[in-house]
Formats: C-alpha cells, sequence, structure tokens
C-alpha cells in the first residue's frame, strides 16, 4: 500500500509539474522541480500510464525531506533576523524618543534665560524687562510730573514770599515812618511841655 500511495503521489507531482513545466517553458525554480522533471524524463510509459523508477523515487523523496528541512532552516533563520532586526528597530525606537527628549530639553534650556535664579523663556524675560522699564518709566514719569507741580508750587510761594516780604518791607518803612513822625510828635510836644514849664 506504501509502494501504491508514493506512486500515485509521484503521477499526481509529476503531472502538476508536468502543467507548470508547460506554462514555464522548462523554466524550474528549485532543484525538486529539477529532479520531478528528470524523473518523468527518465520513466517509461505503460499502457497511459508513467512507470517510475523505485529507487529513484524514494530519492526524490529524500531530496524533498532535505529541501523542506533546509526550507524550515531557512525560515527559522529569516525569523531569526526579522525578530533581531525589530527588536533593533523597537531599540532605535526608543532611543530616538530619548534623544527627542533631550533636544526638547536642551532647547527649552537654551531658550530659559536666568534671572534672579529662576529660569524664564526669552519671550517671558523680554517681557518682563519691557515690563520693568515701563515701570520705571512710568515711575519717572509721576515723579518728573510731581516734581514740576511741587516747582511750580515752590515758585509761586517763592513768589508769595517775596511779594509778602515787599508787603512786610513796605509796612515796615511805613511804620518806622510812622514811628519817627510820632516820635517827633512826640518830642514836640515834650518841647512844647518843657517851654510852657
Amino acid at each position: 500500500m506504501s509502494n501504491k500511495f508514493y506512486i500515485v503521489a509521484a503521477f499526481v507531482i509529476a503531472s502538476v509539474f508536468q502543467m507548470n513545466a508547460q506554462t514555464d517553458s522548462l523554466k524550474t525554480d528549485t532543484p525538486i522541480q529539477d529532479e520531478f522533471s528528470a524523473l518523468i524524463q527518465e520513466s517509461n510509459n505503460y499502457q497511459g500510464y508513467k512507470v517510475v523508477d523505485y529507487d529513484k523515487l524514494i530519492e526524490l523523496r529524500n531530496t524533498t525531506r532535505n529541501y523542506i528541512t533546509e526550507l524550515k532552516e531557512e525560515i527559522i533563520v529569516h525569523k531569526n533576523t526579522l525578530d533581531q532586526q525589530n527588536e533593533e528597530i523597537s531599540k532605535l525606537k526608543n532611543e530616538l524618543e530619548s534623544t527627542k527628549e533631550d533636544l526638547k530639553r536642551v532647547s527649552e534650556e537654551k531658550d530659559a534665560l536666568m534671572f534672579l535664579g529662576m529660569p524664564f523663556s526669552k519671550g517671558g524675560y523680554k517681557g518682563m524687562m519691557w515690563g520693568i522699564v515701563a515701570a520705571l518709566v512710568a515711575v519717572v514719569l509721576i515723579l518728573f510730573f510731581r516734581y514740576k507741580s511741587s516747582n511750580a508750587a515752590t515758585k509761586d510761594a517763592q513768589q508769595k514770599l517775596d511779594e509778602t516780604e515787599k508787603e512786610f518791607d513796605a509796612y515796615r518803612t511805613k511804620a518806622l515812618e510812622k514811628e519817627q513822625r510820632l516820635g517827633r510828635m512826640l518830642q514836640d510836644e515834650r518841647n512844647k511841655a518843657g517851654g510852657t514849664s
């Protein structure tokens, strides 16, 4: 039964490869196909069937097994290579993420300025500096207008003081003149009083 199975399998495989060989114009891709083609060509015809040499069929089976084993090993090697490449890609992705984070941190540090021990972004630092400048300008303007106002008040007070001093000088002069007149009048009265006695 086992021999019949091999013979039937060989016929089926041979017919499949024969059809493929016709469509591919005798183009072969694997050593198995070459061996099948050689086996079919070397086989004898008997009542419409191909008679295949048993030893060559066993040899074909062994070659097929060996080829399948080689393919499995190649698949394992490719799978291991693929796993290794995936692992390397994952590692490179992690390194890329880490590098991006480092770059972001370095960019933030580069853009940050230290002021009074606190980090500020360049925009924040510029805004704060312009705010300080605006506050100082406002303080200077307030002080200037207060000075101008107090200077005007001081000038006004000085002017009033000068006017008051002039008025006082005029009053003092009048009072002195009046005192002198009164003194003369008193003296005249004394003189009159002293002359009558």
